[in-house]
């Protein structure tokens, strides 16, 4: 098997079949084609399960890359275009490619980062490459390396997960069987999610062209343009994160009528949790459903999704998908009861086979084939989960297990506030006190005694904060995950801002 001769199946059955929608479409046998020069240039330079790196955005160049890459039996690393040259070197160090693709808009920043890399390695660009002799796809093994993808970092320096030829083509099929998701060949996919990031490469590029449908792709995102995109392709599927709904809904109605997604039959939101009114939102502005769902990396990466049923149940991210096995575990590894909290456990062919080069980092979280997410949930009668937080960010106090996400959510609906994070820190008497970095709505600072009062009608004492600092932003990810480790690491905010309250 190869990923990429399924990624490619349409170009033997339908070459003139649009698979890269936009001002300048593609047809899957032009894809083909350009994957085919990559393969063959690769093919010259690297061995099967050798490491290329890919330095693109989301266009032709990359796709091209990916594709070829797979073809050539290499494994393909993509990079963030966004990160300055010095991040990409160590990127570079840490996987040791063979050679660096990258388009000819980033070839620049991918020589400087080959520059500051500890060995010498060739950069090609994808535009330049060309070929006339027909490569035929080298037979990978359901095992085999595939694609290296550098983790977010949040829980720690990012790591390069290691996804296989099965692994992203397991993920593919089970989402092609689940009835909510599957993707038709009629299908216009938006592609604004990054091509570096798995929510973009197997949800987005690898399901469109595993289906054999077409992905409007899109450099960057701006919320009119790339609206005007969704209505210009005819675009029937949107994949995205919760802030791309919140740029749309805060356009004017005149640019954003709610006709603007009267094409779209299914919108999917996923990286991050989906807030309420986000989806309240969307519902009442453009009378589109949003669904939620979980997943990760490690899992490429679709684990559960609320799309079995036409209207999505608030706050759940869903059963898990067909042929995905989930258990909620105790911290002992025992099932817990219906409706009690425990960590999502994930086993099923789509599981990732570990860090690269990390045996440690691999075993903390694979036991027996099972995939330790990290992630903590709650689950219904029904079997639909509902996500409380992570694992690690539990905070222990005095014995008893505050859970971030419920004292945020507490906050957050006062009226000052505009976001908020809470953290833990070593105390002396309890072992661990709650702190909360609050960013205010307006230029006003929230009264900390005031957001005690509030958040104490909802909590228990001692889940209500003993500090709150109030700051001008959280530092978040791309996909708008909150970054605990960079408030717990440093102290962010305004000092003259910082108040020490005691439960109300």
């Amino acid at each position: 098997m190869n990923l990429a001769s399924a990624l490619l199946a349409t170009a033997a059955t339908d070459p003139g079949r649009v698979a890269l929608a936009g001002p300048a479409p593609v047809t899957y046998g032009i894809l083909a084609e350009r994957a085919t020069a990559v393969a063959a240039h690769v093919g010259g330079v690297a061995a099967p399960g050798d490491r290329v790196a890919v330095v693109a955005g989301n266009d032709l160049a990359f796709v091209a890359a990916y594709l070829g890459i797979l073809l050539a039996g290499a494994v393909a690393v993509p990079l963030n275009t966004g990160s300055p040259s010095h991040e990409l070197a160590r990127q570079l160090d840490a996987v040791e490619p063979a050679l660096v693709l990258a388009a000819a808009a980033h070839a620049d920043l991918a020589r400087r980062a080959v520059g500051q890399h500890e060995h010498a390695v060739a950069v090609a660009v994808v535009d330049d490459l060309v070929s006339d002799s027909a490569t035929p796809a080298v037979p990978r093994d359901a095992h085999d390396l595939a694609v290296l993808l550098f983790t977010a970092g949040t829980a720690g320096a990012p790591k390069p997960a290691m996804l296989t030829h099965g692994s992203l083509l397991a993920n593919l099929e089970q989402m092609q069987s689940h009835p909510g998701l599957r993707i038709a060949p009629e299908d216009v996919a938006l592609g604004v999610l990054p091509l570096f990031h798995v929510y973009g490469l197997n949800v987005v590029l690898g399901l469109a062209l595993h289906a054999g449908a077409a992905v409007s792709l899109l450099e960057h995102f701006h919320p009119v343009e790339t609206l005007a995109r969704v209505q210009q392709d005819h675009v029937t599927v949107v994949a995205a994160v919760p802030a791309v709904f919140d740029a749309w809904l805060a356009l004017d109605e005149q640019v954003a009528p709610r006709a603007a997604l009267a094409g779209v039959r299914l919108c999917a939101s996923g990286a991050t949790t989906l807030p309420r009114a986000t989806a309240d939102g969307m519902r009442r502005r453009f009378g589109v459903a949003v669904h939620d769902g979980y997943g990760l990396t490690e899992a490429s990466p679709v684990v559960t999704t609320t799309a079995v049923e036409a209207v999505p149940r608030a706050g759940s991210i869903g059963p898990p998908l067909p042929g995905v096995d989930v258990e909620l575990l105790d911290l002992q590894g025992n099932p817990v009861l219906e409706g009690d909290p425990g960590e999502i456990v994930v086993r099923g062919p789509n599981v990732f086979a570990g860090y690269w080069r990390d045996a440690d980092a691999t075993a903390a979280v694979l036991v027996d084939g099972r995939l330790h997410t990290g992630d903590i949930a709650v689950a219904d009668a029904d079997g639909w989960l509902t996500l409380v937080d992570r694992a690690k960010d539990v905070i222990i106090v005095s014995g008893f297990n505050v859970f971030p996400g419920e004292v945020e959510d507490a906050l957050r609906s006062h009226p000052d506030v505009a976001d908020v994070a809470v953290v833990g820190e070593t105390h002396p008497r309890t072992g661990e006190t709650v702190v909360a970095y609050v960013v205010a709505r307006d230029e006003s600072a929230p009264d900390p005694v005031e957001l005690l009062r509030h958040a104490g009608r909802r909590l228990a004492r001692y889940k209500l904060p003993t500090r709150v600092v109030v700051v001008d932003t959280l530092p978040r990810t791309f996909a708008g995950k909150l970054v605990r480790r960079a408030l717990s690491s440093a102290r962010a905010g305004r000092p003259a801002d910082e108040q020490t309250t005691k439960p109300a």
